[in-house]
């Protein structure tokens, strides 16, 4: 049995990505195969999931020694369980730039490709086949592809995957911005997390002059009801980098209608960061940051000191 994941802290592409792949091992290279993904997914993956009448994947933190294993949407180890190197890494399907580390046991095949999505990557790989595909994987693939391009508002939409979501959506007999408003309204409800949760859902981890920062970033089409939570998310800003062994953590919350970022400043050593990177004058505890949307591309290679 494959199993087939994508990094921590899961978003709806690190959780559809999965999915896709997985059908494609079982159903068209008739391997056995299953998706997990590595903890408690946001709410637009979870509204996806359940969109196209598809089971969540189940949530697995750990490999053993030997397992079969396809990555997807990362490659990076410090976003995979920790024996990964232990296991056989069959295939490697991404997005990010390369960030070495892993170790196989033979020559594989690595998928690396400058595109919003890994999802438009796996449409690409899989080809003729994709006339297999049942509904709810071009669903899916959809959604991810709308997801991480933020309906083509981010810096990170190339012209291919917009055109693959256009394909899919004709295909599927949907309307791109109505199905996006209605993935988007899901991402914004976010109610039912609490502040470490809401810090930790979509988060990466970068090290930046010796110091570990937890970049967390939230996209809603309603900023207001997180920045109403402002108080308690500062509050709980040094517990979650306690916990997890890093020095800072910058919340960006993302507005997608008028593309900028909302980024908090719990303390002086953010503010710090925050007017080197993005030329911004901090005053207070929040910083507005227009145009800002993409973590992968305008985010962390601005970082610096």
């Amino acid at each position: 049995m494959i199993t087939v994941l994508a990094h921590k802290s899961p978003d709806t592409d690190a959780t559809g990505s999965p999915m896709i792949w997985a059908w494609y091992l079982n159903e068209i290279r008739k391997t056995p195969a299953r998706a997990i993904i590595q903890g408690t997914t946001n709410t637009e993956a979870a509204w996806m999931v359940s969109r196209w009448k598809q089971d969540m994947p189940e949530i697995v933190t750990e490999l053993g020694e030997g397992d079969q294993v396809v990555i997807c949407d990362t490659n990076n180890p410090a976003e995979l369980p920790s024996a990964i190197n232990d296991a056989e890494i069959l295939e490697i399907i991404d997005h990010h730039m390369l960030v070495g580390g892993l170790k196989t046991r033979a020559p594989i095949n690595i998928t690396i490709r400058p595109l919003a999505c890994t999802a438009t990557i796996m449409h690409d790989l899989i080809g003729e086949d994709m006339a297999q595909a049942p509904e709810w994987v071009k669903g899916v693939m959809l959604t991810c592809i709308l997801s991480d391009t933020l309906e083509f508002r981010s810096p990170t939409t190339t012209a291919h995957d917009r055109s693959v979501a256009e394909k899919l959506a004709g295909e599927l007999g949907l309307s791109i911005p109505d199905y996006a408003s209605e993935m988007f309204e899901a991402k914004s409800d976010v109610s039912a997390f609490g502040d470490e949760d809401l810090l930790r859902m979509d988060s990466k981890e970068f090290e930046l002059d010796g110091s570990k920062l937890r970049i967390s970033v939230l996209e809603t089409t309603a900023p207001k009801i997180l920045l109403d939570r402002k108080d308690s998310l500062l509050a709980a800003m040094p517990g979650v980098a306690a916990a997890d062994g890093v020095d800072q953590v910058m919340l960006f919350i993302v507005d997608i209608l008028k593309e900028e970022a909302t980024l908090l400043v719990p303390n002086d050593r953010v503010r710090q960061i925050t007017e080197a990177s993005f030329g911004a004058s901090v005053e207070g505890d929040t910083v507005v940051l227009p145009g800002i949307m993409s973590r992968k591309k305008q985010i962390i290679p601005a970082l610096k000191v």
